[in-house]
């Protein structure tokens, strides 16, 4: 009984490493197009894909961004200025793609394939977003904004509580990019991508489950492991 509950295993983790190794063809035709190219998760996904064949239409937010992104990679790799807080951006970036792909190659492209929606769901990694700088930034601006009443019912040690735990943030970040990029890369390339990918180990081992537990349990959890205003409601 063992024996075959064992081979069972074996023959289904070997269907599924086959399934996952398969990968759509004629990558060098195909584009790719990505926001966020300055740095990052973006960056470094626009590179590990031009050396996979793609044809990479990168944004960027500035031109130095930019102009360091097509140094370090070939023509197959084009870049355009994107503010996606702005609309005239976006519309002149949208001109810029279809200039580039062209309606009928991209509704042709569309034509062969359902399109299929991939979450990626990281844990915490080393990036600017999750940076000391920006998270102080942020905990600051929010603080800033407040109307006085708020102010008071927090008071400044909530806020100086707030800004005492960034620095431990980061060092639970992971430095490795790559394993969200190859999340990515995966989804992009593969016959049969993951509906949902969990990249880092804080990942797999609590959000991904913590999605899963009724909303109560995560309730108390989020309770006991925050900080309090100084006047309770």
């Amino acid at each position: 009984m063992w024996l075959c509950l064992a081979v069972l295993v074996g023959l289904y983790y070997l269907l599924r490493w086959y399934r996952e190794k398969q990968v759509v063809s004629h990558l060098q035709d195909k584009f790719v197009f990505i926001t966020g190219c300055d740095s990052g998760f973006g960056n470094l996904l626009a590179r590990q894909l031009h050396l996979r064949g793609f044809r990479v239409l990168a944004t960027c937010l500035t031109e130095q961004g930019a102009e360091q992104l097509r140094n370090q990679t070939s023509d197959r790799l084009e870049t355009v200025i994107l503010d996606v807080t702005k609309t005239e951006s976006i519309a002149a970036a949208t001109e810029w793609v279809k200039e580039r792909v062209g309606d009928r190659d991209f509704l042709k492209e569309l034509s062969y394939f359902w399109v299929k929606v991939a979450m990626i769901e990281p844990g915490y990694f080393k990036t600017f977003v999750t940076s000391p700088e920006a998270i102080s930034w942020g905990l600051q601006a929010a603080w800033d904004q407040a109307s006085p009443e708020v102010k008071e019912l927090y008071a400044e040690t909530f806020l100086a509580s707030g800004m005492k735990s960034v620095g431990l943030w980061e060092t639970k970040c992971s430095q490795d990019l790559s394993l969200v990029t190859d999340c990515m890369e995966h989804a992009l390339t593969a016959c049969h991508p993951h509906t949902r990918y969990s990249p880092g180990w804080d990942a797999k081992l609590f959000y991904l489950p913590v999605s899963y537990m009724p909303t109560f349990l995560v309730d108390l959890m989020m309770y006991w492991g925050a900080s309090w205003p100084a006047k309770a409601l």
